[in-house]
């Protein structure tokens, strides 16, 4: 009922509508509409209520509500199921059992706050308000050994919005941080199922720092850290930056299912902050590899040039740019 409203206030932003115009539509009474133009306003949408003059949308809200994000959306499948959280243990949680009970390709959990966010190794991912939080269901026919490439193709994806909507300095850490200049601004998780040697679905999480106040991170995060409101000077739409970005990935996605994943290797590499950088990689049981990012081949796997001239390739690890010794 609310996203019908709105619907109404939208098509007559700036002007007033009258109850009783609202109520014929919907076939509600007044108190109906009363009642769930209020949730409107608890959900930080700005209303302009008058008895004598009717109603208007004066601001929209801040919130990254599905009706927002659908207003504009761009996609022919992406985003078009869209499972909202105000809070939220893991969008990442959320869309794996939404996932095993059927939930189509392309449907998004998308929330406010995590209490329980993840990054890569089990870290703890900080997810306060501001931030976008989000999860997406793909269901790729791929071996279980591709999908790797998702997480390449989602990185392309997100770099590029940032790029092509703010011009800001951006570029890829790998196997899966988005920066801007050397600090962190997103981080993606790839989840995948797999049955008898083939995938039954992926889970790609993404998370933005967009309107975040990195300030408050700890300062071990804050460090590193980032956000696009920080950069900028300003907030963001963060529905707008949702719908560009949902664009951009399905075309991607799209692509990389057309056997085009070639391409999109070729823009990740364009955009890697990674090769041609000293890195530490930690692998998991706390061996460090060290060396010149010199490349990353068709799977995904960094090739690091070794002090003694020894190529080693990298299949996964947390990667950190350093000076060069």
């Amino acid at each position: 009922m609310q996203d019908q409203i709105l619907e109404i206030l939208y098509k007559n932003k700036g002007k007033y509508v009258s109850p009783a115009e609202i109520t014929s539509i919907l076939n509600i009474n007044q108190d109906e509409l009363e009642k769930n133009v209020a949730i409107l306003e608890e959900c930080g949408y700005i209303i302009d209520s008058s008895y004598e003059s009717g109603i208007r949308l004066i601001e929209s809200t801040h919130l990254v509500l599905p009706y927002e994000i659908k207003r504009e959306l761009k996609t022919n499948y992406i985003g078009h199921k869209i499972h909202y959280f105000s809070k939220i243990d893991s969008t990442n949680i959320a869309a794996k059992k939404l996932a095993e009970d059927g939930a189509p390709e392309g449907t998004i959990v998308i929330a406010e706050t995590q209490t329980r966010g993840r990054g890569r190794r089990g870290k703890k991912w900080i997810s306060p308000a501001g931030g976008i939080w989000m999860s997406i269901i793909l269901r790729p026919e791929i071996s279980p050994a591709e999908a790797p490439q998702l997480t390449l193709m989602t990185g392309v994806a997100v770099a590029k919005t940032i790029k092509n909507k703010f011009d800001l300095d951006v570029g890829i850490k790998w196997p899966n941080d988005i920066l801007i200049g050397s600090k962190k601004v997103c981080g993606i998780l790839t989840e995948a199922n797999a049955k008898f040697n083939t995938l039954d679905y992926v889970v790609i999480g993404i998370g933005i720092d967009a309107n975040v106040a990195t300030e408050s991170f700890p300062s071990d995060i804050r460090i590193n850290a980032t956000s696009l409101k920080k950069e900028l000077g300003e907030e963001i739409n963060g529905s707008e930056l949702i719908q560009d970005f949902l664009k951009i990935f399905e075309d991607n996605y799209d692509a990389l299912k057309k056997g085009q994943f070639p391409e999109i290797l070729v823009e990740w590499r364009k955009l890697s902050k990674t090769i041609g950088s000293y890195v530490e990689v930690h692998k998991q049981g706390g061996k460090i590899v060290k060396g010149e990012a010199i490349g990353i081949n068709k799977d995904g796997a960094l090739i690091l040039e070794r002090e003694n001239g020894n190529l080693r390739k990298v299949i996964s690890g947390e990667c950190l740019h350093r000076e060069k010794p």
